[in-house]
C-alpha cells in the first residue's frame, strides 16, 4: 500500500508540474458554422499560444505580471506551491517507505513521516482542484452564456484533465498514507 501511495504521489507531482506549464488550459471553440478552422488559441498560466493549421506554433509569455487578470494570478501562486508542495511530499514519503523498511520496532518515527506526507499530498490535491476547477467552472459558464461573443468562448483545455487526474491521484496518496 505504502509503495502504491508513493506510484500515485509521483505521477500526481508530474502531472501537477505538467499542469501548470502546459499552455493548454483554455482552448479557442469553434461553434455554429466555422468547420475550416486556420487557428487555434491556447490560453495558459504563463503564456498564450496560437497554432495556425497545426504547422506552426507561435507562444508568447504574457508581458506584465501587473497587467494579469487577479484570478490568474492567484491561480499561478496556488499551482506554484502545490508543485513546491508535491515535491516535498513526495520527499517525504520516499524517506517514510524507506524508514519503515529499515526499522520495524521504532513504529512512532514511521508514522510521523508517513502521516506528514500524507496530509501535505492531500493538501496538494487541495491546491490543484481550486485553480484547475475555478477554470473549468469560468469556461463553461462564459460558453454558454449569450453574452460572451462566440470568438472569445474557449472550451476545456488538456491541462485541466491533467489537473483533475493529478488531483484524484494525490488524494488518493494522501488517504493512503494517512490510513496507516
Amino acid at each position: 500500500l505504502q509503495i502504491t501511495g508513493l506510484i500515485f504521489g509521483g505521477v500526481g507531482m508530474v502531472g501537477t508540474l505538467a499542469a501548470t506549464v502546459m499552455p493548454q488550459w483554455r482552448v479557442s471553440a469553434y461553434i455554429d458554422g466555422n468547420i475550416v478552422v486556420f487557428e487555434t488559441i491556447w490560453e495558459g498560466l504563463w503564456m498564450d499560444c496560437i497554432s495556425q493549421l497545426g504547422i506552426r506554433l507561435q507562444c508568447k509569455f504574457y508581458d506584465s505580471v501587473l497587467a494579469l487578470p487577479p484570478p490568474l494570478e492567484a491561480f499561478r501562486a496556488l499551482m506554484c506551491i502545490a508543485v513546491v508542495l508535491s515535491i516535498i511530499s513526495f520527499l517525504m514519503a520516499i524517506v517514510g517507505v524507506k524508514y519503515t523498511h529499515r526499522t520495524k520496532e521504532d513504529a512512532q518515527g514511521i508514522s510521523v513521516f508517513i502521516l506528514a506526507a500524507g496530509v501535505a499530498f492531500l493538501l496538494t490535491g487541495i491546491l490543484v482542484l481550486i485553480p484547475v476547477s475555478w477554470t473549468g467552472g469560468s469556461i463553461i459558464h462564459d460558453f454558454y452564456d449569450p453574452k460572451v461573443p462566440v470568438p472569445l468562448k474557449r472550451e476545456l483545455g488538456a491541462a485541466l484533465y491533467v489537473g483533475w487526474v493529478s488531483t484524484a491521484l494525490l488524494i488518493a496518496a494522501g488517504a493512503m498514507y494517512c490510513s496507516f
